[in-house]
């Protein structure tokens, strides 16, 4: 999802709470603030010596340990107040990905892609995913696209009948 995307969600259900799943029916908890906004711009090569270049909106979400218990999400309302005043001084590149850093004691730091959202009775839930690292150049470093298949007939190695160690 791109900045200004995650900013017309936010502006069309300003009156909700807002929820962050970080995982399959794992919620970020009430007790969550917006720590830190980085502008990010990324200048790279890939391992096929091809360049790339692209910006990036990354917005921090911490769970206070003072609050742990919380009950009340952050409102849709705050967290555009929050993201507004950031802009103010500096400015977005509304065209550049956004994406949620986040960590907890089970779920170490991810910078985690807008997947999709959903809106629950008066909660916005916003849902992350993690992506996978890839290989950008797999034609060029000669990397398959697809899984090798092992044929049926041959016979497994660490069978009764087969060469296991």
């Amino acid at each position: 999802m791109k900045t200004q995307e995650l900013f017309s969600v936010l502006e069309q259900n300003k009156d909700l709470s807002l929820l962050f799943e970080y995982a399959p029916n794992l919620l970020v908890g009430a007790n969550y603030h917006i720590t830190e906004v980085k502008h990010v711009s990324i200048d790279s090569v890939d391992c096929g010596s091809q360049t790339d270049a692209w910006k990036e909106t990354i917005i921090q979400l911490w769970e206070s340990p003072s609050e742990i218990g919380k009950t009340e999400y952050m409102s849709v309302y705050k967290a555009m107040a929050i993201l507004k005043k950031v802009g103010k001084m500096k400015p977005y590149a509304l065209n550049a990905e956004v994406k949620f850093e986040y960590s907890n004691a089970t779920f170490n730091t991810a910078q985690l892609f807008v997947n999709d959202f959903e809106i629950h009775g008066n909660d916005l839930i916003i849902k992350l995913a993690i992506e996978k690292t890839d290989c950008k150049a797999k034609s060029t470093c000669g990397v398959s696209e697809e899984k090798e298949l092992v044929s049926a007939s041959e016979e497994p190695c660490c069978s009764p009948d087969g060469n296991c160690c």
